[in-house]
């Protein structure tokens, strides 16, 4: 087993077989404000347990996405190891992570503040932002994605399309368990020729309330159990 990255919330090793294993960590990333954030870009805090609630949630969600007939990168999961196999992806350029808002918070809120009001319902918005922490994980336009080489439009609309059919499962999912999605980030790639679903679908790539309280990020693992 070779490693070929150290990443913020997981580690990725090659395996002999060809796939790739990702041994979720207990890294948690945090703000600007330093609490924590799914939206953060800086790893910033350890969280006791928070590697094998993230591969919970993350087993959950990719197992159910399966039976809906969405093509993804998962195998599956030792949740006694905290490593999930996959099937190895060729990212859109260095990466890119597509954002669904349900409700508005966060940056969102930071940047369009004239526009909304914290909370305020969004209706399955998509956005996309470049995987680049030194310049902030900086949006960008599906002329730009094209333009630049790293999408072509069409690949473009499948991705929004099946961004939002995603959202649509986990906020009924998460709505069934009394709790409420504000917003998600996904991660996609190209598996054998097709777009898959890749990373990870857990507390810390959404933003997850009960009423008006934000589900800690590992409290959001009991609700799975």
């Amino acid at each position: 087993m070779k490693l070929l990255k150290k990443g913020k919330t997981k580690d990725v090793y090659a395996l002999e077989d060809g796939n790739i294993l990702l041994q979720f960590k207990d890294d948690a990333t945090v703000g600007e404000d330093g609490k924590l954030d799914p939206g953060g870009n800086v790893v910033g805090a350890k969280v006791e347990g928070l590697g094998q609630a993230s591969l919970r949630v993350t087993k959950y969600y990719f197992e159910k996405i399966r039976e809906a007939g969405i093509f993804t990168h998962y195998i599956d999961c030792d949740l006694e190891k905290g490593t999930m196999t996959v099937l190895p992806a060729v990212t859109f350029g260095k990466g890119l992570e597509i954002i669904c808002r349900l409700k508005a918070t966060g940056s969102f809120i930071r940047r369009y503040g004239d526009y909304c009001t914290d909370g305020q319902d969004l209706d399955f918005l998509v956005e996309v932002s470049l995987k680049d922490d030194e310049r902030g994980d900086p949006m960008i336009s599906k002329d730009a994605l094209e333009m630049l080489g790293i999408m072509d439009g069409a690949t473009y609309e499948e991705l929004k399309s099946l961004t939002k059919r995603i959202a649509a499962i986990l906020r009924d999912d998460l709505s069934a368990k009394g709790l409420t999605l504000y917003d998600m980030k996904f991660e996609f790639g190209m598996v054998n020729g097709k777009v898959a679903l890749i990373d990870e679908i857990s507390s810390g790539c959404m933003r997850v309330y009960k009423g008006d309280t934000w589900v800690h990020t590992t409290e959001l693992e009991k609700y799975f159990q």
